[in-house]
């Protein structure tokens, strides 16, 4: 597949996240995924639970808006660098809703298979979001 299809795919989640809606990861992610993200003790397994995780984040985050600020990868693998911003509005684990912004930054290294993740490493500054939303 062409890259600049795999970046397609990759848009097309991006721009679900930004319409709070997970479905695209039906498009973009191999049913059985595993995603590995700093921060979360083990790997997600399934695009199910992947949806779930991030459904999660965006009831907290109702309003979050991701954007890609940079890109590059090959029919393999897709590397970018992102940044999100959204206001603390509900639950986030343990954590009731702050209302206050958080700007949040990461980086995400996908292993493709047929244009689709197979795997993704994700590293984010949980630990900064964490200071914004005045718990950390």
């Amino acid at each position: 597949m062409p890259v600049a299809e795999v970046a397609n795919h990759e848009r097309i989640w991006v721009e679900g996240l930004n319409r709070g809606d997970v479905s695209g990861a039906d498009l973009a992610f191999w049913p059985d995924c595993t995603v590995h993200i700093t921060g979360v003790p083990q790997p997600v397994q399934g695009v199910g639970a992947w949806k779930e995780l991030v459904g999660g984040l965006l009831v907290a985050f109702p309003d979050l808006h991701f954007t890609i600020d940079e890109q590059f990868g090959d029919a393999t693998r897709i590397a970018f660098r992102w940044n999100a911003t959204g206001t603390h509005k509900g639950p986030f684990g343990p954590i009731p809703a702050t209302n206050r912004p958080v700007v949040i930054t990461g980086l995400i290294i996908d292993h493709l298979r047929d244009g689709k993740v197979v795997e993704r490493w994700e590293q984010w500054d949980q630990a900064g979001m964490l200071q914004q939303l005045g718990v950390a």
